[in-house]
């Protein structure tokens, strides 16, 4: 029996406000309960956006539509879900305690052959700002599928805007280096800007690395650069890995990439796991191997347990085989528990066998109890 569909969904929400459905047009949005009002984006959009920000004493929201970046990317509330799977964007509200978005990877479901789900990610990419007393609050992205209920509120919606003119408007928003609001609309402008579908968008990214910009504009941009930007990404990416000086920064450069889709990507984790001067830097690297290299995966750990220098990585690089899928994991593991020539890297795989739970880990240890 699927479930009933979350409370955004209430019957009659369709009754209390304007609706415009006019999907087939890029620029339109789908849009509930609100009063729009068309403009058409000037050349020097950011000025022209700052002005209409600056206007807005009453709550309202500004918004537009992009290209998006190529790949499977959905932009919806994260409330949508019937047994598990995604069933479409649905209904988000823009106001309220319900108004927040999520960023998913289209699924299929075998069970449900009459939902229709898309093969492709969106075309267009929603942007909408919260302007009240001349100043944004926060900033929204959804996919162009998404129905939005603004709450009753006036939202002012520009046509033709470009993606670099998104890019340019909302950079400032990014590097503002206020994210200490619970709406976090820098990391809100930044993520827009990760999945415009601009060559500027991967500029403003490598920008946001650089090593004068603060940490948490790095993390941030350096995981959008693995999530969203393919190879050019994972070039950016590379560099960070094998030449920036923060060990903080490489190591979670381990992470973001795993998450990128780059072929090339496991390989410079592999690299980041063997060479990397910081043992926290191979520590986090090792661990990510296990979640992405498969086979691939144990060689290099088996590696890192035979000669890393630092024992707290030999420790680590345990762990990581504990991660592989049991057929390739737990012999690995017996045979370091059997003959790895450091006490600590022995008693280690001893635990981790124990958590196993797998049949070849309970003879192992009938065997050292026989002795």
């Amino acid at each position: 029996m699927r479930i009933a569909k979350p409370f955004l969904r209430l019957v009659g929400l369709f009754g209390f406000g304007l609706l415009l459905g006019l999907t087939a047009h890029a620029q339109t949005p789908q849009l509930v309960n609100a009063k729009v009002e068309t403009r058409a984006a000037e050349g020097n959009f950011s000025a022209q956006l700052g002005n209409v920000i600056r206007d807005q004493q009453q709550p309202a929201w500004i918004g537009y539509s992009v290209p998006a970046v190529a790949g499977n990317h959905q932009m919806c509330c994260g409330t949508y879900y019937d047994d598990g799977e995604m069933n479409g964007c649905g209904v988000c509200r823009l106001e309220g305690e319900n108004d927040g978005t999520s960023v998913q990877s289209n699924r299929s479901t075998s069970e449900d052959k009459s939902q229709t789900v898309k093969l492709e990610g969106p075309e267009q990419l929603v942007v909408l700002l919260r302007a009240e007393h001349g100043t944004v609050g926060r900033i929204r992205t959804f996919s162009e599928d998404c129905q939005l209920d603004a709450g009753g509120l006036p939202v002012i919606w520009f046509t033709n805007v470009s993606g670099a003119q998104s890019v340019a408007a909302l950079t400032p928003f990014a590097t503002s280096g206020d994210d200490t609001r619970e709406d976090r609309s820098g990391q809100s402008a930044l993520s827009a800007i990760a999945v415009t579908g601009d060559p500027s968008a991967e500029h403003a990214l490598e920008g946001f690395v650089a090593s004068n910009q603060p940490g948490s504009l790095r993390e941030h941009a350096a995981f959008w650069l693995g999530a969203a930007r393919g190879h050019e990404g994972y070039e950016v990416l590379q560099k960070l890995a094998r030449e920036d000086s923060s060990d903080d920064l490489r190591a979670k450069v381990a992470f973001d990439l795993y998450v990128s889709h780059d072929p090339a990507a496991t390989d410079e984790i592999i690299h980041l796991a063997k060479n990397d001067r910081s043992s926290h830097v191979r520590e986090q690297a090792i661990f990510w191997v296990a979640q992405k290299a498969g086979q691939r995966a144990a060689a290099a750990i088996n590696e890192a347990i035979e000669n890393d220098p630092d024992t707290e990585v030999k420790k680590r690089a345990v762990f990581a085989l504990s991660q592989l899928p049991r057929e390739q994991g737990v012999p690995l593991l017996i045979q370091v528990a059997k003959t790895n020539a450091n006490p600590a890297v022995r008693k280690q795989a001893i635990f981790w066998l124990g958590q196993s739970h797998d049949p070849r880990a309970l003879a192992f240890f009938e065997e050292i109890l026989a002795r």
